[in-house]
């Protein structure tokens, strides 16, 4: 065993017993390389990445490749979830020399932690173009003993040069109506309106756009956004990017079809998708959104949630195909031979239902289950008896590996998720769960200084400081709890995670953020970075937090850091608004409002009140917050100074500092959130 074996990640500890002699990235690990004056190998993977197995296996299990680094090289083993950014820093000098970057990340430093040379995945022996790892090795080896000047000034401009990407944000205004109008322009622009969602393969799944897609409709009343946001809802939920039997999505989509996905299935992409397909639902009352959600909210509650009452981050893309060999994505697909093994004579039926073929539509004519669009209707009492005995055959299969660290953030996207999706469709148990993860960060991730751990794992919270994306997306999640449940003591903790992004990530002259705190441990630069990759931007979420608590307590601090953070979606907004989109959707919560909507009865079992408070919940006003409870309460800002009416329950709807009439009708209610 090596240093790893004390790590918390799963990720480190799967390396934990190779021949190469790993470090954690740790001070020490530095030191060490300045003792032996050795150069740094920094490998950044993460759990369900499937190059980052193929590639352990292949050379950090080989005895002779973990020979030959532990003779010259500090090898440092880094997991991305844990540590963001480190992996952000690397990964922007590895884009910035390449072109391109991904998983695992191999990169080459000095002692000093100055990157020289990169790559991301190393084959054993050299292919397709590529150099073998030992190569690689051999070639880093000769520079860093013959040319130690070239590779100092190397490692010196591509230091300079990160520092000269700083982002140049002055203050500038909130996108307003134009800039909105842009987007959606630039976003139509890149449409795939034959197949859903934007661009080519791999395809990923928009969440952000399909919420700054909804929030337009709403507010502008714009057709082509809905359309858009539902048809690539549609496409995703018919295609294999969809669990067919067990419900979640996969990372990616490899085509552009949405048919063969990218197996693994993370928390966040399942949290943001069951909000986004809610969210639809609550717009259009699509029915196929109300199962997709429904179906993803228990997926994650069933497969992600962990004994401690958090969520897990992942599951793998491989897992053992039966006969020992982990296969990518062995628990998932199925031959029409397999079909007929489990069904029988309903074995056709399934195979026209989910698109199950001779020659396959994955690998070894093996198919992706899929709901492909075709004539005629099918029996739905007996779809549902193959879907149970499928599901009940595939539990039988050896299960995909489970990352089971809790990450802050995700959990905290998460708990929205769970919370909206369980008020919106009368289930108690998944506001539950929300709860319980909430309960989980407050207890375990939450410190006595309001500081957040970014991990935990089996009960221990992890060593790594909370970047600004766990205060934002926490943030996010405990609003919602406060608007589902009533209880203002999740207002309070939102309100202590967003001052210490005011104080510690905020720059005080320009207002920009930065994903790591003021007091946080130096990198070779602070990393800084406003646009959307698989989950919103720690910038955005931040601001879209910010926005909420301030339209819960009218705190003008915390208005005027959302609308100065907002400043560079003005900038981005139209030019790249794929990647902003969740900036763009926080833009049109703040030129609606957002809307502050108090919900006073006489108890909160009073079935008046309730009836009011869904209804307020249900309301497609962007980012509309809602209070709810008695009027004497003062777990709620908007609460105060809110009567009964006529003794009965009543909403009190109020933006930019006007208030409606209150009103007992529902109706009412309803209108003047959707006009």
């Amino acid at each position: 065993m090596n240093r790893l074996a004390h790590e918390t990640s799963p990720y480190l500890l799967q390396h934990a017993d190779n021949p190469v002699d790993w470090w954690p990235w740790s001070a020490e690990a530095f030191d060490r390389a300045r003792e032996t004056n050795r150069p740094v190998l920094l490998s950044v993977g993460y759990s369900s990445c499937h190059w980052c197995h193929v590639m352990a296996h292949e050379s950090f299990e080989d005895q002779a490749t973990a020979e030959y680094l532990n003779e010259h090289f500090v090898s440092v083993k880094v997991d991305r979830e844990e540590r963001p950014d480190v992996d952000a820093v690397y990964m922007e000098a590895v884009q910035a020399a390449t072109g391109q970057g991904g998983w695992p990340m191999t990169v080459f430093l000095t002692p000093d932690a100055e990157p020289f040379y990169f790559g991301t995945y190393f084959p054993p022996a050299p292919r397709h173009g590529m150099p073998s790892f030992r190569q690689v090795l051999e070639g880093v080896r000769a520079a860093w003993t013959d040319r130690r000047d070239e590779v100092a000034e190397v490692a010196g401009k591509i230091v300079h040069d990160l520092a000269e990407r700083e982002i140049g944000h002055q203050g500038a205004q909130p996108p307003g109506e134009q800039e909105l109008a842009q987007a959606l322009l630039g976003l139509t622009r890149e449409y795939d309106a034959q197949r859903g969602g934007f661009g080519g393969a791999p395809k990923f799944p928009p969440s952000m756009v399909i919420e700054f897609l909804l929030r337009h409709h709403a507010r502008t009343g714009s057709e082509g956004a809905l359309q858009m946001a539902a048809d690539t809802c549609e496409r995703m939920a018919r295609g294999g990017l969809y669990d067919q039997l067990g419900g979640g999505f996969a990372r990616y989509s490899v085509d552009r079809d949405w048919i063969v996905p990218h197996f693994e299935k993370m928390l966040y992409d399942n949290a943001l998708l069951c909000r986004a397909y809610a969210h639809l639902w609550r717009a259009t009352g699509s029915e196929l959104a109300r199962r997709v959600a429904l179906e993803t909210a228990d997926f994650m509650v069933r497969e992600l949630r962990t004994d401690e009452g958090g969520f897990a981050s992942a599951l793998d893309a491989d897992s053992d195909d039966g006969t020992g060999k982990h296969v990518e994505g062995a628990y998932y697909v199925w031959t029409p031979a397999q079909l007929g093994e489990v069904l029988g004579a309903d074995a056709d039926l399934a195979a026209q239902y989910f698109g199950v073929t001779e020659a396959g539509t994955f690998e070894h004519g093996q198919s992706v289950l899929q709901l492909p669009q075709q004539e005629g209707v099918f029996d739905a009492e007996k779809v549902e008896s193959v879907k149970r005995r499928l599901l009940a055959e595939r539990a039988q299969r050896p299960a995909p590996g489970r990352d089971d660290k809790v990450v802050a953030a995700w959990n905290g996207l998460a708990v929205a998720a769970l919370a909206e999706t369980g008020a919106y469709f009368d289930r108690p148990d998944l506001v539950e769960a929300a709860v319980g993860a909430a309960d989980l960060l407050v207890r375990l991730h939450l410190d006595d200084h309001a500081r957040l751990a970014r991990t935990s794992r089996d009960g221990r919270a992890g060593a790594n400081a909370g970047v600004l994306e766990d205060y934002g997306d926490v943030a996010e999640g405990f609003l919602a709890l406060a608007s589902v449940t009533g209880e203002g003591v999740w207002l309070e903790f939102a309100g202590l995670l967003l001052d210490h992004v005011l104080v510690r990530f905020a720059d005080p002259e320009t207002g920009a953020l930065y994903d790591t705190a003021s007091d946080a441990e130096r990198l070779i630069r602070r990393p800084q970075d406003p646009t959307d990759n698989a989950t919103p931007s720690g910038w955005t979420a931040a601001a879209g937090a910010l926005l909420g608590y301030a339209a819960h307590t009218g705190s003008e601090p915390h208005r005027t850091a959302a609308e100065r953070a907002l400043g560079v979606v003005r900038t981005l907004g139209p030019r790249v608004p794929r990647f902003v989109g969740w900036g763009l959707a926080v833009a049109e919560a703040l030129l609606d409002g957002p809307r502050e909507v108090a919900i006073v009865g006489p108890d909160q079992r009073d079935s008046r009140t309730a009836v009011l408070h869904r209804t307020a919940l249900l309301g497609v006003a962007p980012g509309a917050v809602v209070a709810m409870g008695t009027p004497e309460s003062d777990e709620f800002p908007l609460l105060a100074g809110r009567p009964l009416v006529g003794g009965e329950a009543a909403a009190y709807v109020c933006r930019n500092f006007t208030c409606d009439a209150p009103t007992t009708d529902p109706e009412r209610l309803k209108t003047a959130l959707s006009s």
